[in-house]
């Protein structure tokens, strides 16, 4: 059993770690598409002034844009995990967990890049910029790494899978061999943006905590905060509908 994680706008800066190589990812034998996607992001910026890449990198700190300009081949890298830093991450609070839990999460956990595309956990990766939705020259990255990276995720994440993503992230890989296990979280009779992030955080925290293996694992387990309400199923996929409590 797998899970799978959007990842954040927001992220921290530098790292430790050598920078982009086939050796920092999972998947090797898919590198080569990695990079086909690094090098038109790489063409954009060295073709586009900074007043353009503000406006695609969704900036308005000019300064900022300078520093997303910089190429990705020359930026230090830290772990996927430790990069993104949005609300479901903070709730996650990743470094304050015991080891044995962050090796479930390294090795577990896989995310979904706007540029570099679906990852583990574990992956090491640079400072970069990529608005979602925003689109490259000529390309759908979504589509690309639908096609290219589907067979070896399919694979990898077994019979079940807990899907903690935002919706647009199927874009880039959609479960149809396993069962899986998604949510929606409801707070005072309303569906919830906000809220849903620091609880997919949460989630992934007690699961670690725990050590779920299996979906029957996972329903067994009580979540701080959450009351399962309600299991809507379609086709290959279940629902828990999450109170707020």
């Amino acid at each position: 059993m797998k899970i799978l994680l959007a990842p954040a706008e927001t992220k921290n800066s530098g790292g430790e770690s050598p920078s982009f190589s086939k050796e920092n990812f999972s998947f090797p034998q898919l590198f080569s598409r990695r990079e086909e996607i690094l090098n038109i992001y790489e063409d954009l910026l060295k073709n586009s002034t900074i007043e353009e890449l503000s406006k695609w990198f969704g900036l308005k700190n000019l300064k900022d844009v300078e520093k997303y300009k910089e190429s990705i081949a020359n930026k230090p890298t830290m772990k996927a995990i430790n990069r993104y830093n949005g609300v479901a991450f903070d709730a996650l609070d990743y470094n304050n967990l015991q080891s044995e839990e962050q090796k479930y999460i390294d090795e577990n956990v896989v995310l979904f890049s706007n540029l570099f595309g679906p990852i583990l956990a574990k992956d090491l990766i640079s400072d970069y910029k990529y608005k979602q939705g925003a689109k490259l020259p000529n390309i759908s990255v979504e589509k690309f790494y639908m096609d290219n990276f589907t067979e070896a995720l399919d694979d990898f994440v077994g019979n079940e899978v807990i899907d903690l993503r935002a919706g647009f992230y199927e874009k880039f890989y959609k479960v149809k061999k396993a069962e899986v296990l998604t949510f929606k979280f409801i707070k005072d009779g309303k569906v919830v943006s906000h809220w849903a992030k620091f609880y997919r955080g949460k989630v992934l925290q007690e699961m670690a905590k725990n050590k779920i293996t299996n979906h029957s694992e996972f329903m067994a387990m009580e979540i701080p905060g959450l009351k399962l309400n309600e299991i809507q199923e379609k086709k290959n996929i279940k629902t828990l509908i999450m109170d707020i409590v």
